[in-house]
């Protein structure tokens, strides 16, 4: 008789995991609690679903364990996803390591697996939301119960809750027995104290963003800064803004410096700038940045430098000069928190990691439980290896399920 697996969570990972058990022989049941299956998926990569990484840097994944994910990972590589959906049906392109469906369509992606979940006979019930797992792995729903020989719990986190990320799955787990680290906001923008960032919004420059949790360098990373109304946004700003949740939800005391013009060392940059204001003393001493950076941001730059009180470049004093180098290499800006879930792409903390098996997924509190993609402590940077981990977790959790 085939084993009756019970997966929860139509989420990437959840179909991923669908689709391996039942090609083990699996009769296999998805529950989704939303109206379809893969909305959150849909908007991965813009829209246009970044498949995965041809690129696994040593820092790629972050969690209580960070290193638990590689296991995993090896065990369903970056080659075998592509495979897998190749087989599917979907031809892939590489932009700088980056993998994307041709199509450029992430609804490409969902349909090719929703199809082969059809043609292997996967059941997928919709508006079914799960109230309780039981220990004998009996699945308790608004529509009945039901009795799985395995239970795959794939109910994501609590980022994008307009997908269906509601959280729902932590209390699950949390019911049978599983430590729940505190889930937080992760590849989130950063809310700042100071006010001139309203003046400077909208700008986007090149920049290196370190972040510093009680005076320490906690993580760094550079890219496109973007400035907002209210703090930092781009992709160096989510890179680090995991430790900026975990720091501020520990009460640190949480700052960033930006570094405006990272290509330029400090002392080339003075010399750069005694050399402007010798060879344009002449102009309005606003216009010093001209040509250098954004306009706007500028204005802010040498208002908190104290240039601003000057009528002209010439009477810029090498004291300002100074103090408009420390602005421009090491502008520093208070943290005072992250936006909410609804802005955050994942989340940082989930089931700790210590209670599941890397090997098979399967928990170590409750035989016959296996986990798979956010409801885990297992949080990606930015670049496809987030839907990396889905696949490579759902698949390998599928797999066991489906065999053991």
């Amino acid at each position: 008789m085939k084993k009756q697996i019970i997966i929860i969570g139509a989420g990437a990972s959840g179909l991923a995991a669908g689709i391996s058990a039942a090609r083990e022989g699996a009769s296999v049941t998805i529950m989704e609690h939303t109206a379809r299956p893969g909305k959150k998926l849909l908007s991965t990569g813009n829209g246009k679903c970044n498949i995965t990484n041809l690129q696994l840097p040593a820092e790629a994944y972050r969690g209580n364990q960070p290193d638990f994910a590689y296991p995993v990972l090896n065990a369903f590589t970056v080659s075998q996803t592509m495979d897998f959906f190749k087989d599917l049906g979907i031809v892939l392109t590489e932009r700088n390591g980056y993998v994307y469906p041709n199509t450029g369509q992430a609804a490409t992606v969902l349909e090719a697996m929703l199809f082969e979940l059809e043609h292997l006979g996967v059941r997928i019930v919709t508006d079914c939301r799960v109230e309780e797992i039981k220990k004998d792995l009996t699945v308790v729903t608004d529509k009945g119960k039901q009795k799985g020989d395995r239970i795959i719990l794939a109910a994501g986190s609590m980022a994008a809750p307009k997908t269906g990320s509601d959280g729902s799955g932590y209390d699950l787990a949390r019911k049978l027995g599983h430590r729940i680290i505190t889930p937080l906001p992760a590849l989130v923008q950063l809310r700042c104290k100071e006010k001139w960032y309203r003046q400077a919004a909208g700008v986007r420059t090149d920049a290196l963003v370190t972040l510093k949790t009680d005076g320490k360098t906690a993580a760094s990373d550079r890219g496109e800064l973007q400035i907002t109304d209210y703090g930092i946004s781009g992709i160096p700003v989510f890179q680090i803004s995991r430790y900026a949740a975990r720091a501020l939800n520990e009460g640190q005391q949480v700052t960033v410096q930006l570094d405006l013009l990272p290509e330029l060392p400090f002392s080339d940059l003075e010399t750069l700038l005694l050399e402007r204001q010798r060879r344009f003393g002449y102009r309005p001493a606003e216009e010093f940045l001209h040509g250098v950076l954004n306009s706007k941001l500028a204005k802010v730059l040498l208002k908190e430098a104290g240039i601003i009180r000057a009528s002209w470049v010439k009477e810029i004093t090498t004291r300002e000069v100074k103090n408009l180098v420390r602005c421009l290499k090491d502008l520093k800006t208070v943290i005072v928190s992250t936006n909410a879930f609804d802005q955050a792409q994942v989340c940082s903390g989930g089931v700790d990691t210590k209670e599941v098996d890397p090997v098979t997924m399967e928990s170590k509190l409750i035989k016959g439980l296996y986990f798979s993609g956010e409801i885990l402590d297992v949080d990606g940077i930015c670049g496809g290896y987030n839907l990396q981990w889905a696949w490579s977790s759902g698949i390998t959790a599928g797999i066991h399920a489906g065999r053991g």
